[in-house]
């Protein structure tokens, strides 16, 4: 067990090999797969003022009341991007015009002190997409198709996608007096939280994990019931425009997702590999205010924790994506060193994963190295081999050794 002063800040993990050739291989295909869809990459800082996420993601909401790094270093208040699309959306109201009918992704860490669990961290990585402008049942479907798209490029097929409706701004009112009215007679049966969230963010009611609140939500009419005719009209354009394109929704009116800058589509994708608690990532459309501005738009976001939990649940794991092992080059003696010094720099301008030992030591120790490193053949020289313009290839696997000449080891690297 390693001592506890090398150990990174609880909820925060060291990420190394093989575990990042996960990584590396889910960020490579995700900027394929959003290349093919016209999708720019953009990276925000770390820090923001805090005001960016209190207009954005709303003063109830438990991100901002419990789980920001926030601090005061001078006349700002500051605070470590708990996710990822308002500081995007801050940046693109930042462009004027530009910033309206823009297509960005990120890749980048989010930070919220929350109690650590099995695929939840205080630092975690998200990667998530934001396509800005005024709303439109098909630029909503197809951000949901381009995140199945997405998954099913990292080997998650067979995701679970629900469906459901903020509603316009003008539903928020009705929504809110028509759900708090249906509540209040089971209101001193709710838990402790939901009795205060009626009054403060009734919505956060419906999505409640306590199992008595749940038992009440179904018993009163879903929020959905309480909109326009052309927000639920918004909603079935999405699901035909989906179903359409050939990828089958479950419209769930109970699917809420916790932020206020919501409006109309909403949706979250699961995945049967994470169990009981397959909820996998999501996303919705929504209006950010950032002062007298506000930008519409619809994106969506997925942890890389939780989706490396669902890889390795379907036995795709880091190690299937390393990297070829490549050649190992075994010196004897200080001549041998040099020359493979030279004989190295030439593999690795061809792009060959090229190892060495770069101080005079004993032939076993330098295959004790070359075995460690998974080298599929040593390559040996010595002063004989190198008077006469050749090598020894061991193939490691094989365990059979050949003589060839130096121009053939480099022609055919």
């Amino acid at each position: 067990m390693a001592s506890n002063e090398f150990q990174p800040l609880q909820g925060m993990s060291d990420i190394q090999a093989p575990e990042i050739y996960l990584w590396r291989m889910m960020e490579e295909r995700a900027r394929s797969v959003f290349n093919s869809y016209g999708y720019e990459e953009l990276r925000t800082p770390v820090l923001e003022k805090l005001s960016v996420y209190q207009r954005s993601l709303g003063d109830t909401t438990d991100v901002v009341k419990k789980e920001m790094y926030s601090f005061k270093p001078s006349k700002h208040e500051l605070a470590m991007r708990p996710e990822g699309t308002a500081g995007t959306i801050r940046h693109l109201a930042g462009r004027g015009e530009e910033g309206l009918g823009a297509r960005v992704f990120y890749i980048a860490p989010m930070f919220r002190y929350e109690r650590p669990q099995a695929g939840r961290k205080r630092q975690f990585h998200q990667l998530g997409v934001e396509a800005t402008g005024e709303p439109n049942p098909l630029a909503d479907a197809e951000c949901i198709a381009l995140q199945k798209a997405l998954l099913d490029s990292w080997g998650l097929t067979g995701s679970k996608i629900q469906v459901s409706t903020r509603g316009e701004p003008s539903d928020r009112k009705p929504v809110a007096d028509g759900l708090r009215d249906a509540l209040r007679p089971f209101e001193k049966e709710l838990c402790e939280d939901c009795q205060r969230r009626i009054d403060e963010n009734v919505l956060r009611v419906i999505d409640c994990k306590n199992e008595n609140c749940q038992k009440i939500v179904d018993q009163i009419p879903s929020a959905i019931e309480f909109m326009s005719d052309s927000s639920r009209n918004y909603l079935k354009q999405v699901v035909d425009a989906l179903a359409a394109m050939g990828i089958e929704v479950v419209v769930n009116p109970k699917l809420i997702r916790g932020l206020d800058y919501y409006v109309h589509t909403v949706w979250e994708i699961s995945h049967s590999a994470l169990g009981a608690q397959d909820a996998l990532a999501g996303g919705g459309r929504y209006e950010i205010a950032l002062g007298k501005k506000a930008i519409p738009g619809v994106g969506f976001a997925v942890g890389f924790e939780r989706a490396i939990m669902a890889l390795e649940a379907c036995g795709i794991t880091g190690e299937q994506f390393a990297p070829a092992c490549g050649i190992w080059l075994v010196s004897l003696g200080e001549a041998a060193l040099v020359e493979n010094m030279k004989l190295a720099a030439g593999l690795r301008a061809k792009g060959v994963r090229c190892g060495m030992e770069l101080a005079a030591k004993s032939m076993k120790a330098q295959m004790r190295k070359a075995d460690r490193s998974g080298a599929e053949k040593v390559i040996i020289r010595g002063e004989d081999e190198i008077a006469k313009g050749i090598v020894v290839v061991k193939d490691m696997a094989e365990g059979t050794q050949v003589e060839q000449s130096l121009e053939d080891v480099l022609r055919t690297a």
